[in-house]
């Protein structure tokens, strides 16, 4: 290796490393602030906390890793170009190309094994971060309970809230609705204020209510059983102050089978998902078929289906009428010669040509209103078989599409670090300014403009407003270019952002536009 590899490889191998756990703790971060409601509070060990931070760490090595790359390529070049030591190698003769070889091929390196690590290591790190947040989330029920909705976590209750202060854990317009007696809403509690908290041993929780009044319907005598003669029996009792203690069980902080959630579409390699992708599609396949077979058969067919069946019964007529002749002309002619009647043969009735419309307005006023009353019937139901089919085919559709979403993702996540290489290197070259000062402000920028893209393809491609192969590398697809125009203007020395240019520019324009007007 020449010296010259060795020292561009040492001038960014440790701005890479300093960049990596940067961006990694400001990722973890946004981690924290998502998930903050439900870690906090919930009296969790600080072993558990600890391994949702590792698995959450390794998740979001990927996403860290090109923002890695982009920033400690502007600072490495940066400060080349800042100390004139970029002009001193291209004076040598060695062009910006040859200097960034060995770079090139580390970043290609990287690539490769972040594809690997994000092929074998985060279906596992997903499988075990989603597990330990769903267990986290069903710890304390007291903090799940949410503003104008009914919360039915505890079993036997059914709890809703107006508002809740969350400084002062105050709750608001609360409703109780008690169903141990496994009918519909007979027994509700109403307060006006109260306070919701866990006991030490956290076994129970305690409900505290002020200024509100209990309902409760009781059951009627028989004698009352008739309509006419009922009493509705209940009791009312208002109160100033009351507490209800509620059981928790299963409400500990347990550890869930992961096999629940192994199957999902972010806990599977590239093998399972090509597997479980083949499958969705001939389940879909089959879904469509026979939903085309089924209103087919049942609906835009029904009228050859009732003719049919008018044909057999009809048939089945004669035969019964020949038949039943048959054995009176038997009964009546026994000692004489029995004269044979041959039944009609097994051939099918063809079917006589005929104008429904005209036969419908032959039929009295009844008839008419039965036989639209009838087809309204038989509309109204092929419309809700084809919503129902459609929305099931929609969503099975949706679910192969998110397999093939996280399918090209570990592609594209590991090809975004060579994007961001070739857009920071010659960029840091240009601006030749290191430090953490302008570096960082470009690089978040273009990191920024790459996540938006990068989102908003995903969404395309979950909504099917463009296919996933496009959406999730239309942020590679733009900004790629980006990074190959840097480049070649890097290498010609370009002064793209030279201000003293553009201001240079403007003045020979305003120049020769007065000439023009004199």
């Amino acid at each position: 290796m020449k010296r010259l590899h060795k020292f561009i490889l040492k001038s960014y191998f440790s701005p890479l490393v300093a960049t990596f756990f940067v961006s990694l703790f400001i990722l973890l971060m946004q981690f924290l602030w998502k998930y903050i409601d439900d870690l906090a509070g919930k009296g969790l060990e600080w072993t558990v906390v600890a391994e949702l931070m590792l698995y959450m760490s390794a998740q979001l090595v990927p996403m860290a890793l090109p923002l890695a790359i982009l920033l400690s390529s502007i600072m490495t070049f940066g400060n080349l170009g800042e100390n004139f030591e970029l002009t001193a190698i291209k004076s040598a003769g060695v062009s910006l190309q040859r200097f960034m070889s060995p770079l090139i091929y580390l970043t290609v390196l990287i690539c490769v094994a972040t594809f690997f690590y994000s092929d074998y290591v985060i279906p596992y790190t997903n499988l075990k971060t989603n597990t330990l947040i769903y267990d986290v989330k069903n710890q304390r029920p007291e903090l799940q309970i949410k503003e104008g909705v009914f919360y039915n976590g505890i079993e036997n209750y059914s709890i809703k809230i107006a508002e809740k202060d969350y400084k002062t854990n105050l709750l608001k317009n609360i409703m109780v609705y008690d169903h141990h007696d496994n009918q519909e809403n007979v027994n509700v509690t109403i307060a006006d204020s109260g306070y919701m908290k866990m006991t030490a041993d956290e076994k129970n929780l305690i409900l505290t209510l002020y200024n509100g009044y209990s309902y409760e319907e009781l059951k009627e005598n028989k004698s009352g059983s008739r309509k006419n003669s009922r009493t509705y029996p209940h009791r009312r009792q208002n109160f100033e102050k009351q507490e209800i203690i509620f059981e928790l069980t299963g409400f500990d902080f347990n550890r869930s089978d992961e096999n629940l959630f192994k199957n999902h579409f972010r806990m599977l390699n590239l093998e399972q998902l090509n597997y479980a992708e083949d499958s969705l599609e001939l389940q879909l396949e089959n879904q469509a078929r026979n939903f085309r077979k089924t209103i087919a058969s049942s609906s835009y067919f029904k009228k050859e289906d009732i003719l049919i069946k008018d044909q057999e019964r009809k048939k089945k007529q004669i035969k019964k009428k020949n038949i039943r002749k048959q054995k009176i002309i038997d009964r009546n002619n026994a000692d004489s010669t029995k004269i044979i009647i041959t039944k009609p043969d097994d051939s099918p009735i063809s079917e006589v040509p005929y104008n429904t419309d005209s036969i419908f307005y032959k039929q009295d006023n009844k008839i008419k209103e039965s036989a639209i009353n009838q087809a309204l019937t038989f509309a109204r139901a092929a419309k809700n078989n084809i919503t129902n089919s459609k929305i099931q085919l929609n969503r099975k559709a949706e679910l192969i599409r998110r397999h093939q979403i996280e399918w090209h993702r570990k592609f594209a996540l590991s090809f975004a670090c060579l994007v961001f290489f070739f857009i920071g290197a010659p960029f840091g070259a240009i601006i030749r300014k290191g430090g953490f000062g302008t570096p960082v402000v470009i690089s978040v920028l273009f990191f920024i403009l790459y996540y938006i893209i990068s989102i908003s393809g995903e969404k395309f491609a979950r909504e099917a407003v463009m296919p996933p192969y496009i959406g999730m590398w239309l942020s590679s697809f733009i900004l790629m270019p980006l990074g190959i125009f840097l480049t070649y203007k890097a290498t010609t020395d370009s002064v793209i952002l030279n201000t003293d240019t553009y201001l240079l520019f403007f003045k020979k324009l305003f120049k020769r536009f007065l000439k023009k007007s004199e």
